[in-house]
């Protein structure tokens, strides 16, 4: 099983709304996508999107780091060797973790398709379906409220509330209105995107608490790299606290995990640089009793049904965040998960179980 050809593509999707964090606002979907072709007839896909202010990657960097420095180093090489493939693909060049994340998606997309397997039954087959919630953008409270009756109507009982935008006291008056909009049978998920310091978000998850606003995890509420004040916020509230922009490594997540300085974890591919690294994460996480959320960035299909299909498969992933492609205007593959309002339905095809891919100027089959 040799690998035969690397071809990357350039894409790109509206999305219905803009997407607006602490850290960015998207209104289109890009992405790099990657096509890896063996001697057996065997293709595989993956999925690369540029998000300079969370991985500092962007297309021209990705498209650079696969075409110059990973396909040289992956043509002509025995996938079936893969152990030896994923640790050269980990050292071939220092960060670039979205490169290398979309390269491994395609070779797991190639190695589970050639054991005549689905990829989540590849890596374990824990289950079949599982539930995404789905994400508020930042905006007024008035706006984010309206928008979380929509989701809610759309019969999704999860939502991902961004926060961290301006003062916390609009923050909390966000939650306040979306709560009181939606009721108490829908769980709320907040995610800060590292804009509060220390003492202000442990003063605003305290309030919360007192409020009842029942939030039911509070997503990386300081700066990425303070693991110190990280810990004083887990510490100090009883709300769980989740690791996200702290933890892209193996290395990064054991010392969260060695301080305590989260009560969970998210695994993103595109930060973890793909699946192998992935499950190295959230095997340390479960070792240590520690639960892991698999999300995303707003990526398309693709992408979305690699990370779906690694988080289906291992139970000590009990979150799901991956309605970045219900947010998009257009539809660009044919194949892989498929959605059923909040529940995702991992496909019964081996690999990822891509059947086509749409680029600008027709349409790639799925196949060599």
């Amino acid at each position: 099983m040799i690998i035969e050809k690397i071809e990357t593509f350039r894409t790109a999707v509206p999305l219905t709304k803009p997407f607006k964090t602490a850290l960015r606002t998207v209104t289109v979907a890009e992405a790099i996508f990657v096509k890896i072709s063996c001697d057996n007839g065997i293709a595989g896909w993956g999925e690369a999107p540029p998000t300079l202010v969370i991985t500092g990657d962007s297309l021209a960097s990705i498209e650079s780091a696969i075409n110059d420095v990973i396909k040289p180093l992956l043509l002509k090489k025995n996938l079936l060797n893969y152990e030896a493939i994923f640790q050269g693909l980990k050292s071939a060049l220092i960060g670039n973790s979205s490169a290398k994340a979309a390269v491994d998606m395609a070779l797991y997309d190639c190695i589970s398709q050639n054991c005549s397997l689905p990829l989540y039954q590849f890596l374990g087959g824990y289950k079949k379906e599982i539930e995404t919630d789905f994400t508020v953008s930042v905006n007024s409270p008035e706006e984010m409220g309206e928008d979380a009756v929509a989701y809610v109507s759309n019969g999704f009982n999860v939502l991902k509330v961004k926060v961290g935008i301006g003062e916390i006291a609009t923050d909390i008056a966000r939650i306040q209105e979306i709560r009181r909009r939606i009721g108490n049978d829908i769980k709320i998920r907040l995610d800060a995107n590292q804009g509060w310091k220390p003492k202000d978000a442990i003063r605003a998850i305290r309030k919360m608490e007192d409020m009842g606003l029942q939030i039911e995890v509070v997503e990386q509420p300081v700066k990425a790299d303070d693991l110190d004040g990280l810990k004083q916020v887990t510490d100090s509230v009883d709300t769980l606290i989740m690791a996200d922009e702290s933890v892209f490594s193996p290395k990064q997540a054991f010392e969260v995990i060695k301080r305590r300085s989260a009560d969970l974890i998210n695994i993103k591919l595109m930060k973890s640089g793909g699946i192998y690294q992935a499950q190295m994460i959230n095997q340390m996480a479960e070792t240590a009793g520690i639960e892991c959320m698999v999300g995303s960035m707003i990526e398309t299909r693709l992408g979305i049904t690699a990370a779906a299909h690694f988080a289906a498969s291992k139970k000590n992933i009990t979150r799901f965040d991956f309605d970045a492609p219900l947010m998009l205007a257009g539809e660009v593959i044919a194949g892989g998960i498929k959605y059923n309002g909040r529940t995702i339905t991992l496909p019964d095809r081996p690999g990822l179980g891509i059947e086509d891919v749409m680029i600008e100027g027709g349409v790639i089959s799925g196949k060599q």
